[in-house]
C-alpha cells in the first residue's frame, strides 16, 4: 500500500488496480488495520457526513428498540462508521472512538450527537485496550454537559444501575438485552446463572423460577447487582463471588442438580491465535453445566467472541452434549440484540451467539 504523505487520522482516497477509485477511508499510521472504509464513494467527509450518519442510526433504533431507556446508537461497522461507538443510556451517552480517525473527527461527533439527541451529558470512555494498537492514549472523559456516577434506567420493565465512568463496557451490557427475555420465556425451576455479572440474566429469569442462584468471580460486579436486585425488590435471587469452572466441577461431583443453567462467559478466542483454546475452554464449561440439566432442562450458552463462528460454536456445544450423554433439541438460535445491527458482507459485526437449548 502506498502511504503516501497521508497523516495519522486523516481522510484518504482508496483505489484498486488501474487507479480505479474504491471510495474513502480512515487512515491509521500504526494499527494493522491501516485503512477503514467509510464510504464507497470518494467524497468529502466533514461534519455534515456524521451529522447523516448518525441520523440513519437513530432512525434504525426507532425501528428496532422497545422497552428500554439503554441501548447502542451507533455500532461501528454495522452503522457504516468504523471505532465509533455509542451508547444511550436515558439522557446521557458514551461514546468511544477506537481509531485515530474518529478521534480527529471527535468534536465533529460530538457536536452532532447534541444536536441529534439534545443529552445531559456525554462521557467519552476511551479506556479500552484496543486504543493502544492506534497510538492513542487511554482516557475517561465528560466531553459534553455533566454526567453523574450512577445512571439508573429501565430496561424491559427492570431497572438498572449503570456506572459511566468506570463499569464495565460503556456501562452496563447492553447487547444481550433481547437474549435476557428470550431466556426468561423458558426458563423454569430452579436456575444458576454463570457469570452474572451486574445481573441481568438472573433479574430476567426472577420472575419465572423457583430460585436463582447467580455467579461471578468479580466482586465489583457482584455489588452492583446486589444493587439492581434490591431496587427491583426481587427476594428469590442470590448472589456470590466464585470461579465458575470450579464451581461447576464442584457442583457436578456433589450431584446437583438445575432447571435452568445460562452460560455468558467473557471472550475467550481474543483473537484467531487463541482460538484453539477458546474452543477447549467452551467444551469444557458446557459439558460442566450439562451434567446439572437433567431431561426437560434448558441451557442457554452464549460466545461473544467474533473469532469463533456461530457453525464452530454449535459444534463444540454439540461434542459437549455427546461427551455429557445428553441429546439437545435447539429451541433458538440468536445473536446480539438489534441494536448492535450486523452487515452481512462484514462478518465482524456478527459476534454474539447465543443458543437456548432443552434437554430431551
Amino acid at each position: 500500500m502506498d502511504r503516501g504523505d497521508a497523516a495519522p487520522g486523516s481522510t484518504v482516497k482508496v483505489t484498486g488496480p488501474h487507479a480505479r477509485p474504491i471510495g474513502t477511508a480512515h487512515y491509521s499510521s500504526s494499527s494493522q488495520i491501516a485503512l477503514r472504509l467509510l464510504s464507497r464513494e470518494v467524497q468529502e467527509i466533514a461534519r455534515d457526513f456524521f451529522a447523516q450518519r448518525l441520523a440513519q442510526a437513530e432512525q434504525h433504533r426507532r425501528l428496532v428498540v422497545r422497552d428500554t431507556e439503554a441501548y447502542r446508537l451507533v455500532h461501528g461497522e454495522g452503522d457504516r462508521l468504523p471505532a465509533l461507538v455509542v451508547d444511550r443510556y436515558g439522557d446521557y451517552l458514551v461514546l468511544q472512538t477506537l481509531d485515530q480517525g474518529m478521534e480527529a473527527a471527535k468534536e465533529w461527533i460530538v457536536s452532532c450527537l447534541v444536536e441529534l439527541i439534545a443529552p445531559k451529558g456525554i462521557v467519552a470512555r476511551n479506556d479500552v485496550a484496543v486504543r493502544t494498537h492506534e497510538q492513542l492514549p487511554l482516557e475517561t472523559a465528560t466531553v459534553f454537559g455533566e454526567v453523574p456516577a450512577i445512571v439508573s434506567i429501565r430496561m424491559n420493565g427492570l431497572e438498572f444501575r449503570a456506572d459511566l465512568l468506570r463499569g464495565q463496557k460503556t456501562g452496563i451490557f447492553l447487547d444481550q438485552r433481547q437474549n435476557y427475555t428470550a431466556a426468561a420465556r423458558y426458563a423454569q425451576g430452579r436456575a444458576l446463572d454463570c457469570f452474572t455479572s451486574t445481573g441481568g440474566f438472573a433479574l430476567h429469569l426472577a420472575a419465572k423460577c423457583e430460585s436463582v442462584e447467580a455467579v461471578d468471580s468479580s466482586a465489583a460486579a457482584l455489588a452492583t447487582a446486589e444493587e439492581n436486585r434490591k431496587a427491583n425488590q426481587i427476594s428469590n435471587v442470590e448472589f456470590h463471588e466464585a470461579d465458575v469452572f470450579e464451581l461447576l466441577t464442584g457442583y457436578a461431583a456433589a450431584a446437583r442438580q438445575f432447571s435452568t443453567v445460562i452460560l455468558d462467559p467473557p471472550a475467550f478466542a481474543k483473537s484467531r491465535r487463541h482460538l484453539e483454546g477458546a474452543a477447549r475452554g467452551y467444551k469444557e464449561i458446557n459439558l460442566r453445566a450439562l451434567r446439572l440439566l437433567g431431561p426437560g432442562g434448558i441451557l442457554v450458552t452464549c460466545s461473544c467472541s467474533h473469532h469463533l463462528s456461530e457453525a464452530a460454536f454449535l459444534e463444540i456445544v454439540a461434542e459437549a452434549a455427546l461427551d455429557a450423554g445428553r441429546e439437545l433439541r435447539v429451541l433458538e438460535r440468536r445473536t446480539q440484540a438489534q441494536d448492535h445491527p450486523i452487515l452481512l458482507t462484514v462478518p465482524e459485526t456478527h459476534y454474539l451467539k447465543c443458543l437456548v437449548l432443552q434437554v430431551v
